[in-house]
């Protein structure tokens, strides 16, 4: 049976969660942790709510969710307000879809460039460094017309 930890410093809270003392202040900051009482003459304590509170925190931040969204999630969590989670990940699923589709896109061309760089006959332009060029140029260009 594992035992309850409920009389933790910062700095062995921090440990228990994987994350450093920063990290702690900054969700606090954020909003995101709550910060215990300090008892007069005496350190604040943290336990086992705590670590499970920036478990959550950071495995959420790996699934791509924004401290925003986290807050958000945290807001929800009493379990009466699933609809209301599920719209949140739902739009974090497209937002994932969306990046997918750019980096396949990324990969295409990429993988095209290597493929022109490795079949080259000895040129003295490396077509990768020449089609970031051209790219590169296009691209100011498309910005510089939304700007004018």
């Amino acid at each position: 049976m594992k035992a309850k930890l409920d009389n933790l410093t910062i700095g062995v809270f921090a440990k228990a969660a994987g994350v450093n003392v920063e990290t702690i202040r900054y969700y606090q900051r954020k909003g995101l942790l709550p910060q215990p009482e300090k008892p007069y003459g005496s350190i604040r304590r943290y336990g086992d709510s705590d670590i499970a509170r920036v478990k959550f925190i950071k495995f959420s931040q790996r699934l791509g969710f924004s401290l925003d969204e986290v807050a958000q999630l945290l807001t929800l969590e009493d379990g009466t307000h699933c609809a209301e989670a599920a719209e949140i990940a739902e739009h974090k699923l497209a937002d994932i879809s969306s990046r997918l589709q750019d980096l396949k896109q990324m990969h295409t061309v990429l993988s095209e460039w290597v493929s022109q760089c490795r079949s080259r006959d000895n040129d003295t332009r490396c077509p990768l460094i020449a089609s970031l060029h051209q790219a590169a140029s296009n691209a100011r260009f498309a910005c510089q017309a939304t700007i004018d």
